[in-house]
């Protein structure tokens, strides 16, 4: 993980004139009455999205670990502050465990689940445990009132080394937000991270759904409180790899919505009526990911208003609509790095929509819910392999898929063929190699091309191979609707 600016936070440049053309309602998109013809196999697509978090994790791997080549590691995490924060995700290529990207990443799959869950059939419980992994370190790093525990690592240090997980000797010091260096933005996020989570297991596991959403509760007064971004008080630290750059009102009003839909607690919408303009809500803004929320929580309380009836949230459609009508008809190439996060959000969108039979009129022009089911295909379809250069960014997806992501554990010998310890620098020799990583990271979504489709699959190049869990979050979603509606589940 190296400089995670928001221009090219998420995902591939694609070209412009890829969602333009979609925006006219010209022919239609058949293959949603002809399952038969689907292109990808969006089953395989979706195992694999839900199998690539096994290979980020960190802490003591369970038994039934499916991507054998990593084994346990951070086992003393937490010990610098006295605390135990073992396990969580390691957010992408190296082995630090920032707070803010994985809980965006664990609110992105619980939301996945929310929305598409019914449609997984025997992914299910493996998404359930992706998001189980995250809440399970998120408790723990909220385990004391108005404190969260926000990253264990220290970003260039361990960027200095290129060493296995299982091999760290880097500083695992520990940061923390408090009264006194506040963090709405992180702490805002956890709390939604836990009370979506929270009705992922409502049927399945009610005392931890609970556990969960007296957290989240928790956690999101302390955020509210106590207001201000932490990378002020923790600049040095999460700047210049998870920089609040969009503030921290987004992540409140985010945050609420998902407390309003966990608890169904009135307060939650007042919160959300009083304070919802201060917070951005009504803000234009097309791009979707780990730092700016504002479009989410628009999509999300347009639900309250469009299926649930709730008159009260009637601005959100607008909101939403807005987002929707900017997306497809003001498109600048960056916008497209947000492809799996933008993807998910055009067919949950859809999905309120069909509901309540209604549809988006961007100044006269109809989209329809199958409008934006068929746009988000295309970008699927695109990320799968259907672009310029056939390659899949989906590591094992396709006949052809990056080769050198940059990912130290992917890169490294893996401890079987290789026990003895890696040391730190040695390890760059590897890094430095045109050889193909010798562990595959099954479905790893990488950066992706750049705006003119060119791809190198160099290792050295963060910016267009390394992967990230909030990159295939809520792809894990779109790909269960798609496998649904093509047959394929």
């Amino acid at each position: 993980m190296a400089f995670h600016l928001p221009s090219f936070t998420l995902l591939f440049l694609f070209s412009t004139t890829l969602l333009l053309c979609n925006a006219f309602p010209a022919h239609q998109n058949h293959h949603f009455h002809h399952p038969r013809f689907a292109s990808h196999n969006y089953r395989d697509a979706l195992t694999k999205s839900i199998l690539f978090f096994e290979g980020q994790r960190s802490g003591k791997l369970p038994s039934n670990q499916r991507i054998t080549w990593r084994r346990d590691s951070g086992l003393s995490d937490g010990s610098a502050m006295h605390v135990d924060l073992v396990g969580g995700y390691y957010d992408a290529g190296d082995n630090v465990k920032f707070g803010f990207p994985m809980a965006f990443t664990t609110t992105m799959l619980s939301w996945s689940v929310i929305e598409f869950g019914g449609l997984m059939k025997g992914e299910l419980g493996n998404a359930k445990e992706a998001i189980r992994w995250a809440t399970d370190y998120l408790l723990k790093a909220t385990a004391y009132p108005d404190t969260i525990f926000v990253q264990v690592g220290e970003a260039n240090k361990d960027h200095s080394c290129w060493e296995r997980p299982e091999d760290m000797d880097t500083p695992r010091s520990v940061f923390k937000i408090d009264k006194n260096t506040p963090g709405s933005d992180v702490a805002a996020e956890t709390a939604a991270a836990l009370a979506s989570a929270s009705l992922v297991f409502r049927r399945s596991d009610p005392t931890y759904s609970k556990l969960l959403v007296r957290r989240a509760i928790r956690v999101f007064q302390f955020a509210d409180k106590y207001r201000g971004p932490y990378s002020y008080g923790l600049k040095k630290i999460v700047c210049p790899f998870y920089c609040s750059y969009s503030g921290y009102q987004d992540e409140l009003l985010w945050g609420a919505a998902w407390l309003h839909k966990a608890t169904k607690n009135p307060t939650y919408l007042d919160y959300i009526q009083v304070n919802g303009q201060i917070l951005g809500a009504a803000e234009y803004d097309n791009t979707f990911g780990w730092d700016n929320k504002h479009v989410g929580a628009r999509i999300l309380l347009s639900k309250a208003f469009l299926v649930q009836k709730l008159k009260s949230l009637h601005d959100y459609k607008g909101h939403a609509d807005n987002f929707i009508c900017g997306l497809l008809f003001k498109m600048s190439d960056s916008n497209m790095q947000y492809v799996t996060s933008t993807s998910f959000l055009l067919l949950t969108y859809a999905k309120y929509l069909t509901s309540a039979h209604q549809v988006v009129n961007c100044d006269g022009t109809i989209i329809t819910p199958k409008r934006l089911r068929s746009i988000a295909k295309k970008q699927v379809d695109y990320l799968l392999g259907d672009n310029p250069l056939r390659m899949s960014y989906m590591v094992g997806y396709g006949p052809r898929y990056p080769q050198r992501i940059h990912h130290r554990g992917s890169s490294l010998p893996s401890i079987a063929s290789h026990p003895a310890k890696i040391q730190c620098s040695a390890g760059f020799s590897f890094m430095k190699s045109q050889s193909p990583n010798p562990n595959i990271l099954i479905g790893a979504i990488v950066g992706g091309p750049d705006q003119h489709d060119r791809f190198p699959d160099e290792r050295s190049d963060y910016e267009q191979s390394e992967p990230a869990t909030y990159i295939n979050a809520p792809l894990v979603g779109t790909l269960a609707y798609l496998a649904h509606s093509f047959g394929q589940l």
